[in-house]
């Protein structure tokens, strides 16, 4: 961030009473915790796959790294997208609006099972075109059927999604954190069993790891579902009916919100995911070395990310109250947490990078690599954490549209770019590409830290919001 936005945000943290940071960040703790556990364990199915398919071969691995560098885009696409539940529900509840909320609900499900369908439609197409992203030809020939069974995980996966929003935002989220945990189990046995042919089961390798990843997300689907029907507490803030003739005028209200918000997110994470298709050009051990960093460095986002989605949730709850004095509060407190959860996973980055490549394979020049990557990570953490957070809040506020500029300027006019001219200009190979996606993120963080800044101290910050 620039030093006069960073001495003008200091001298306004100064102004608030401690007391009412440390109450703020209470409350936003309290409602973080089993958001960033919840979304520990959505990262920890990828992880175990990479665990276990690491196992099997530097090839698999190699194909695991394609698969989901064409996997990730559009699933996080559409988890943008479902952060409009979050953000209207969490309206919703501060305005006292039940009726509201459980439309939000409803239609948020229509959305995101719909959106599935089309998504696994259009990686249907993609798993019989592998040739046109140019990776190696034993690596293609791996990933074809693994990533058609993970592509369609992502129907159960969105619907989970936007039912596990609605009920973060109504302040109910252990249950479905405990549901989304249990999924997690299954796939680690589920991986156990079809991987490598336990119990009777064939076994079917590679592929045994995407068949997990999709019972386990169909039963979190369920799980959710059952529970919300069933709730006798969220009674009047759930779907008394969810089969219901759908209100298009609902349904564009909440594209409207989540379209730009997942372009903002899909800017950052698409550009990690041709990250992985650079190393394709690079070799087989650049593609192994950059799984095991996006691997760990993704469990590590989900503690900032799970933090900043219960600040989304907050700040609309406040912006739905119209309470603008308190807004400025929950912002502030928000930032210095995010700040103290960067610094932590820097310091394990770049003190424990060697021992935790190590939990991935036994190859001495992966974990070499891997290692050196993983300092790169440990570097721009405190950019990654703050960036996320000052989005989220600004998700909250129903500012989505500059900060999808913004994040299309920082990863894709800048981050990219520059990685790929040092990786092969400047023959830094794999290390160039990671300095490139820091450069990106530096600029994301210092352009929507003073956007958020410049709002919060805005009365514009806390307008009524529209009814769909």
């Amino acid at each position: 961030m620039s030093a006069d936005f960073g001495l003008s945000l200091s001298k306004r943290m100064r102004s608030i009473p401690p007391v009412s940071l440390l109450k703020e960040s209470k409350l936003s703790l309290r409602l973080a915790i089993p958001l960033m556990i919840g979304q520990l364990g959505q990262m920890l199915l990828g992880v175990v796959d990479t665990l276990m398919v690491g196992r099997l071969g530097v090839t698999e691995l190699a194909a695991l790294t394609f698969a989901n560098s064409l996997f990730y885009i559009p699933l996080v696409f559409g988890i943008g997208v479902m952060t409009a539940v979050s953000v209207t529900t969490s309206n919703a509840q501060g305005a006292g609006d039940r009726q509201a909320a459980r439309d939000s609900c409803r239609h948020g499900l229509y959305v995101g099972l719909a959106l599935g369908v089309i998504l696994f439609a259009i990686g249907w197409i993609l798993s019989r075109k592998l040739h046109w992203f140019g990776q190696p030809e034993h690596v293609q020939e791996a990933t074809g059927t693994f990533y058609l069974i993970l592509i369609a995980s992502a129907i159960p996966a969105l619907g989970s999604t936007a039912l596990k929003n609605h009920a973060d935002a109504l302040d109910r989220p252990w249950i479905p954190f405990s549901i989304f945990f249990g999924g997690v189990l299954i796939n680690i046995f589920l991986n156990w069993v079809m991987i490598f042919g336990n119990l009777g089961c064939p076994a079917l390798g590679f592929e045994g790891a995407a068949w997990g990843t999709l019972i386990a997300r169909v039963g979190m689907l369920l799980g959710v579902w059952l529970w919300l029907s069933f709730s006798k507490d969220l009674r009047e803030w759930v779907p008394h009916h969810w089969l219901r003739k759908p209100d298009f005028v609902r349904i564009r209200h909440l594209l409207a919100i989540g379209i730009p918000a997942s372009l903002q997110i899909l800017t950052e994470v698409s550009a990690f995911s041709v990250a992985g298709l650079l190393m394709g050009h690079i070799s087989a051990d650049a593609m192994a070395a950059h799984q095991i960093t996006i691997s760990l460095t993704g469990v590590a986002f989900m503690i900032p990310l799970g933090f900043s989605m219960a600040l989304s949730v907050r700040v609309g709850q406040v912006n739905g109250s119209g309470d603008r004095a308190r807004l400025r509060q929950v912002a502030f407190s928000g930032w210095m947490c995010l700040s103290v959860i960067a610094v932590i996973n820097a310091s394990c980055f770049l003190t424990l990078g060697r021992e935790m490549a190590s939990w991935f394979t036994d190859a001495s020049r992966l974990i070499q690599l891997s290692a050196a990557l993983l300092a790169i990570c440990g570097v721009f953490q405190i950019f990654d954490a703050l960036q996320v957070g000052s989005a989220s809040m600004l998700r909250g506020l129903h500012d989505t549209r500059i900060p999808a500029v913004i994040g299309a300027i920082a990863y894709w006019v800048v981050g990219i770019p520059f990685g790929a001219w040092l990786a092969f200009e400047q023959g830094m190979g794999a290390r160039g590409v990671w300095w490139g996606l820091a450069a990106g993120l530096f600029i994301a963080c210092s352009c929507m830290g003073v956007r958020m800044w410049r709002m919060v101290k805005s009365s514009r910050a806390a307008m009524p919001q529209p009814r769909g």
